[in-house]
């Protein structure tokens, strides 16, 4: 096999075989040249012996060319999901692919997470998980939270007769109060793709995310997959189900969406609870002003 052949067929795994973002496959293919170059690999056997000091030392390489943390730790859980599928390719067991521990994220505050890394906390979640339905599950929840803005107590409120989804759907929020969000293709390809795999025989009125033995599906089991894909990632701790609805409403803020019609979209009562993103987008735009700005640093005499 060529380079081309290894990177080729891990493609058609993650795209086909995993049903991967194009987001996720993207980095996890880049990722993935990074070390067929680095260890000069020609086949899945060779990439199969890479063990732990290898990796570690091709990280710290990697380190070098300026990654933070969060980046390295990114690029760690690609390349384990690689060399699992490279060891399984190989015929050997995936389990024994090497086990290094990422770096640890300094604790900052809150911060909304980025576009990127909201859709690689659903597609983390998804990989991590030990069932496949359960994974597709996971992540169609996850993206319900950023890509319509819904609580998660909302996501795990709608009912089967909801679905399919379609352009737009009804959510029922606090209070009662009933509103229209829109529904993004991702989303709706993602909620189907659930509904094709989850193995149960359910009615209308039944919840429509089960758990794993067949009851609906709780809040504490969709934080503690975030808290494992985010430390799998190096995302702080702020980055909760919760985090991703603040970020759905920061990034929309930040794309010139206006208040009012902001406020629909996330069911608030009041235009006071909406206004607050203002002030997140503004401590946002503040800490990259500081990072990027090249006198953010100096004192300016005018």
């Amino acid at each position: 096999m060529s380079k081309a052949d290894l990177l080729e067929a891990w493609h058609g795994h993650l795209t086909n075989g995993r049903r991967r973002s194009p987001h996720t496959v993207r980095a996890y293919t880049v990722a993935a040249r990074r070390l067929i170059e680095a260890t000069d690999a020609q086949d899945f056997a060779t990439l199969a012996q890479v063990d732990t000091a290898r990796l570690r030392s091709h990280l710290a390489e990697r380190r070098q060319d300026g990654l933070s943390n969060a980046s390295v730790a990114r690029e760690l859980s690609a390349l384990k999901s690689f060399l699992g599928f490279a060891r399984e390719q190989a015929g050997l067991d995936e389990r024994a692919a090497p086990r290094l521990r990422g770096p640890r994220i300094k604790k900052g505050l809150p911060r909304p997470v980025t576009p990127d890394d909201a859709v690689g906390l659903a597609e983390t979640v998804s990989e991590q998980a030990q069932v496949e339905w359960i994974g597709a599950r996971d992540r169609a929840v996850l993206l319900l939270l950023y890509g319509a803005g819904l609580r998660i107590a909302e996501a795990l409120s709608l009912r089967f007769e909801d679905a399919p989804l379609g352009d737009r759907l009804t959510v029922t929020g606090k209070g009662s109060k009933q509103r229209v969000v829109p529904i993004l293709p991702l989303v709706r390809d993602a909620v189907a793709e659930y509904l094709r795999l989850q193995p149960f025989a359910v009615g209308p009125e039944d919840a429509l995310f089960r758990g794993a033995k067949g009851g609906p599906l709780s809040q504490g089991m969709v934080q503690k997959a975030v808290a494992q894909a985010r430390i799998a990632l190096g995302l702080p701790a702020t980055a909760t189900p919760h985090a991703l609805r603040h970020s759905f409403a920061t990034h929309l803020l930040g794309a010139g969406a206006d208040l009012r019609s902001l406020q629909e979209l996330l069911g608030h009562a009041s235009l006071g609870s909406t206004q607050i993103y203002t002030k997140v987008d503004a401590a946002t735009m503040l800490d990259a002003y500081r990072t990027a700005h090249p006198r953010a640093h100096s004192r300016a005499d005018d």
